[in-house]
């Protein structure tokens, strides 16, 4: 179900990932993320690499939730890294590092959907 689309500006992962979870597209969620990536989701716990990212976005897509894309923020870049960072409808802040890989995409390091307020 993935599809092709990469990132090529850090902010574009926020709407890709709303893109592919509202598919229901675990692989292109995973694919979003370097394979020694962090996820802290659910709040609380914490998933490292594509295997135990994937086994929380399986959980989190048989949910079937609809995502809408909040207030993204501009991304703060410095080289190579990108720090970015959006305000969910619900008041909540989501904030993520992300790096540019050699061929000039972005993948996401570490990812906290779920900030605060």
């Amino acid at each position: 179900m993935t599809n092709k689309i990469v990132a090529t500006e850090p902010n574009d992962l926020g709407k890709l990932f709303i893109e592919r979870a509202n598919a229901g597209d675990v692989d292109g969620l995973v694919a979003l993320y370097e394979p020694d990536a962090v996820l802290a989701f659910p709040p609380g716990s914490r998933a490292t690499g594509h295997a135990e990212i994937r086994k929380v976005f399986e959980q989190f897509v048989a949910a079937a939730p609809v995502l809408t894309m909040g207030t993204q923020h501009p991304a703060l870049v410095n080289g190579d890294l990108a720090l970015t960072a959006a305000t969910l409808s619900t008041g909540e802040v989501t904030v993520e590092v992300a790096r540019r890989q050699p061929d000039g995409s972005w993948l996401l390091v570490l990812d906290q959907p779920v900030l605060g307020s």
